[in-house]
């Protein structure tokens, strides 16, 4: 019997996001043939390089995690290692009229040591916070929310002052709805430890400085903006042989003998047969391409909830700004009642802003928590006399900038809420009913760069495990 090999198989990604182009490499990297489909016109989500009064800048995702490992990988696949650089300066708190520090040897705003919050929380707060080694064990079952956890232990002031704002720059959520077990889990290890929650963090921090010291950075960005980063891999893709089609919405998902056939708006590529597909959109629109061949996973992500936020970009004249303090920006507690929920100086925290654009500076502002999204609705200009009126009273800021640019991420971040693992398992478990589909994207693992990039490579790895050509070259390769 002719046992020659046959062809690579097919794999369409449906999106093109980091998710969508770092699934789109990893297959190329198995051997398969790749096409992907962006709905917009353009590549990368929610990372996005522009330029403001001539200096390049992020206007999206600015930096990754870097202690997790796949984010920083990916970037070195493609090329971009020389470019990866730490960011610089510390950053500071918002709150009670005063920029305080950020306090050390915390995790996710739960001290070691309470007395570092001293000024942030009050006098009643730091009594409050000691009640934890007197305190019985905490139940936390399967889940439980963040604030209710740490408000049971430390109290209410600790999570409104510091474990809010933290949640709030990865989420702009409520921290008292986020999930524990998804969005800090490290807390979540601790927690179901049953024991005072500050000598567990206290043990944390003591292994974390006993460890090896390695220097390496926490976090990482790249020298041309984390925007850079999905045009990296969109290159990777095509440089394999990857076909990219952007403004290419994706209308159908259709389960067939021999796959699937993917039907698109485009008039140069209206019906796609492919061998598999790997689903990288958020939930709203793969709960619609998932109903008619999965009902179930498509009726459980219509129920992510995301949401919106406007970054404010503005760059002034260097010499206006001198006053400031060096620091990499400042956080703000919602309790504070300010429009802006976090401050950027984009030119002290990264040398390449500086080094493009010296005669400049640029900072940005963050607005816009989960159910407190009023203030999008505000035309630029608002947008932007807001930032400054909290900028002046935060650091005294008084000049004019030169440019501005408002960036709106309407619907953007995802929330992952009390049970959101659990509907995660549910929705992997229907999906996995359906042969040579697979999903992946910020609703699913993390939001952060490196847990799509996980998610991504775990999405193509199955698919080319599970897609009907691989099926059947390895029922040929046993005749």
């Amino acid at each position: 019997m002719d046992n020659s090999a046959v062809s690579a198989p097919h794999i369409v990604v449906v999106g093109g996001g980091i998710s969508g182009l770092a699934a789109a490499h990893r297959l190329l990297e198995s051997g398969a043939r790749v096409t992907v489909l962006e709905a917009a016109g353009r590549l990368g989500g929610k990372l996005l390089a522009g330029e403001i009064a001539g200096a390049r800048v992020d206007l999206g995702a600015e930096s990754m995690l870097a202690r997790r490992p796949e984010g920083v990988a990916l970037a070195r696949e493609v090329g971009l290692g020389d470019r990866l650089t730490p960011p610089a300066a510390t950053a500071a708190i918002w709150t009670r009229g005063v920029l305080r520090p950020m306090p050390r040897n915390h995790l996710m705003g739960v001290p070691a040591d309470p007395a570092s919050l001293t000024g942030i929380v009050s006098a009643e707060g730091l009594a409050r916070i000691a009640q934890d080694h007197e305190l019985p064990s905490t139940e936390v079952g399967e889940d439980i929310g963040v604030g209710e956890f740490v408000a049971r232990r430390v109290g209410r002031e600790v999570v409104d002052r510091l474990v809010e704002p933290l949640l709030g720059g990865v989420y702009a959520g409520d921290a008292y709805r986020l999930s524990m077990r998804a969005a800090v889990p490290q807390l979540y290890a601790l927690a179901r430890e049953n024991g005072s929650l500050l000598d567990g963090v206290a043990r944390v921090q003591a292994k974390a400085a006993a460890g090896p010291r390695d220097g390496s950075p926490v976090f990482m960005g790249l020298d041309g903006g984390m925007g850079t980063l999905p045009l990296a891999v969109a290159d990777a893709v095509r440089a394999g042989g990857g076909l990219i089609r952007t403004g290419t919405p994706v209308r159908a998902l259709t389960r067939t003998a021999a796959g699937w056939l993917v039907r698109t708006d485009s008039p140069e590529a209206p019906a796609i047969e492919a061998d598999g597909v790997v689903l990288a959109s958020p939930a709203g629109p793969a709960s619609a391409l998932l109903a008619a061949e999965s009902p179930s996973a498509a009726a459980e992500l219509a129920t992510v909830e995301y949401a919106s936020m406007a970054l404010v970009t503005m760059a002034f004249r260097r010499a206006d700004l001198e006053h400031l303090q060096r620091r990499s920006g400042f956080l703000v507690p919602s309790v504070d009642g300010r429009t802006i929920k976090a401050s950027t100086f984009s030119s002290y925290k990264w040398q390449w802003v500086t080094d493009r654009a010296p005669d400049l500076f640029v900072l940005r502002t963050s607005i816009g928590r989960y159910g407190e999204e009023e203030h999008l609705e505000r035309d630029d200009a608002d947008l932007v006399a807001m930032s400054l009126g909290d900028l002046g009273e935060a650091v005294g800021l008084a000049a004019k900038p030169v440019a501005s640019e408002v960036t709106r991420w309407t619907g953007g971040l995802p929330q992952y809420p009390v049970g959101h693992l659990a509907r995660v398992a549910r929705v992997r478990d229907a999906v996995a009913k359906l042969p040579g589909l697979r999903i992946c994207g910020a609703a699913y693992d993390g939001v952060g760069i490196p847990a799509c990039v996980a998610g991504a490579r775990r999405a193509a790895d199955e698919i080319i495990a599970t897609s009907t050509l691989a099926q059947n070259t390895q029922r040929d390769a046993g005749q």
